[in-house]
């Protein structure tokens, strides 16, 4: 079993489906020749040829409407836009007609599209490339978002997403998808979508989070266990549908709860998780919810990304202000 990055995992994931389905196609700009961007389809082109493997113009509407056309005619397309920030010309698309496909036709058509798009600061990017909007889409009925943050979770949720009869949204961090290796196994064994992964047992509070902020978490949990605070870190993964079960169940054992994500702080999803802890779980709480977020600002330029991106810091300092409630 070979260690991996995630972004190879991503291509390994790919490749396995293309093997086992000769329905899914794969397509965006530079895909194919050039193995993308951030070459998460190198080799693919090769294996599968162009007929499989198609490289579009510069024209992301145009890719959404035709991933569209082709998953309601029965093909599975994978559709990459280069950076989260170019996805935003697909919109009409992706919410106007994806998501609507199966309510429209009542039941009598499906879209079985997968929208995948690296996002977030830290890898000293220019404007539009370092988006996470991932609120944007888990607004919108009849979409699935996800969002993987190790390679073992890339890989088995993008064969998920690809057997999903409906569309999703997938959403990779950029920051990741060289920041580590990890021993994933090319079985095709598909991890569950729709569920939070708990990565780390604890009694004292509740970390929750997703994505790139995956990795400050976990560290933020281990300098925190040397105060002799026990911290749980849940692992969202799939952003909607929520699992907001798995994360109740956790409050309820620790009582004191802090969400961590790098979008913006008004709207974001860590307001929604919130919410609903206050509807469902007021009674577990010894302490306020808190947030550590992105802040309501255009991501900057490389020189201040370290500024806006949530550290093991601002983590720790949430965790300390709630364990001094009783």
């Amino acid at each position: 079993m070979a260690e991996i990055t995630l972004v190879e995992a991503i291509t390994q994931a790919l490749a396995y489906e293309m093997k086992v389905d000769p329905n899914v196609i794969v397509l965006g700009e530079d895909i194919a020749k050039n193995g993308g961007v951030f070459r998460a389809t190198v080799g693919l082109l090769d294996k599968f040829g162009p007929e499989r493997v198609r490289d579009t113009p510069l024209a992301e509407s145009m890719i959404g409407g035709l991933a569209i056309g082709m998953a309601i005619a029965g093909l599975k397309p994978v559709a990459e836009f280069q950076f989260m920030g170019f996805i935003y010309p697909a919109l009409d698309q992706i919410i106007n007609h994806a998501a609507r496909i199966r309510n429209r036709t009542r039941g009598r058509m499906s879209c079985p599209a997968v929208f995948r798009a690296p996002y977030g600061c830290g890898i000293r990017a220019p404007e539009h490339h370092s988006e996470s909007t991932e609120a944007l889409f888990a607004h919108i009925p009849g979409l699935r978002v996800v969002m993987p943050s190790s390679p073992a979770r890339a890989y088995g949720l993008l064969l998920a997403s690809i057997r999903d009869p409906d569309p999703v949204v997938f959403l990779e961090p950029s920051r990741l998808y060289r920041w580590a290796k990890q021993e994933v196994r090319d079985d095709g064994k598909a991890l569950p979508l729709d569920v939070c992964f708990t990565l780390r047992v604890g009694t004292d509070v509740t970390l929750v989070t997703w994505g790139s902020l995956v990795k400050e978490t976990l560290a933020a949990a281990e300098m925190l266990a040397k105060e002799g605070i026990s911290a749980e870190v849940i692992d969202v993964a799939t952003i909607k549908p929520l699992d907001i079960e798995t994360i109740l169940a956790s409050v309820e054992k620790t009582g004191r709860c802090v969400i961590v994500h790098e979008g913006a702080r008004t709207g974001g999803v860590g307001a929604d998780i919130s919410a609903q802890l206050a509807e469902r779980g007021l009674m577990f709480l010894k302490a306020p919810v808190q947030r550590v977020t992105g802040y309501d600002t255009i991501v900057p330029y490389a020189r201040l990304e370290k500024f806006y991106l949530p550290s093991e810091k601002h983590i720790i300092s949430a965790v300390q202000q709630i364990m001094e409630f009783a």
